[in-house]
């Protein structure tokens, strides 16, 4: 459980140092166990329009995901933040390559003018990115709020999944108003279901 002591930024820092110490084989080995229990999920498989993301720091690397989820002919939709506003806006992405642009933080986002606006009430599934999670569906982000904005505004019948290792995985995690939970939790080693 997280201590009273220990603040969101403080526990960020824990898991990523935690990451940090696995090897490049072992994050391989977990992303790929996090991919084929994706790609094997029913939800997943059944959704046509599929928001994905660009990993950051301690967050599941989803870019091969996202090549493999194309090829499988999956509209893939990445969201663009806007610092300043808090604005967000989903796009349409076929080429990681060609149509990403820096956005904040640096994390990789669509260009506005490579690509096709997409609503945000159409995703038939959301792969959320997270930096800890606990088996509630408590969620803690990189710290910055873009997805604790992002995700109310999805249809209620959208299924918000998160992906993490599960050294990810913590007792509890403190939610605060503006948090949110996340409907499914897919790791390497489980699916956990809180719907």
């Amino acid at each position: 459980m997280e201590d009273q002591h220990t603040t969101k930024q403080e526990l960020r820092q824990q898991i990523i140092s935690v990451l940090e110490n696995l090897t490049k084989t072992e994050r391989a080995e977990r992303t790929q166990s996090i991919e084929t229990r994706l790609f094997e999920f029913a939800n997943f498989l059944e959704a046509r329009i599929v928001m994905m993301y660009m990993p950051g720091p301690g967050e599941v690397d989803t870019r091969a995901m996202i090549q493999k989820a194309l090829q499988y002919n999956k509209i893939i939709v990445l969201p663009s933040f806007s610092a300043d506003t808090k604005d967000v806006r989903l796009f349409k992405v076929d080429n990681l390559d060609s149509q990403l642009i820096e956005g904040p933080a640096g994390i990789p986002q669509p260009d506005p003018k490579r690509c096709k606006q997409v609503p945000l009430d159409v995703v038939d599934i959301a792969i959320l990115p997270a930096i800890g999670l606990d088996e509630k569906g408590g969620r803690l982000g990189s710290g910055l709020e873009l997805y604790d904005l992002l995700m109310p505004r999805l249809a209620p019948t959208t299924r918000k999944v998160a992906l993490g290792f599960e050294e990810q995985i913590l007792p509890q995690i403190h939610m605060e108003s503006q948090d949110r939970f996340v409907d499914i939790i897919i790791t390497n080693q489980r699916t956990i279901y809180k719907i």
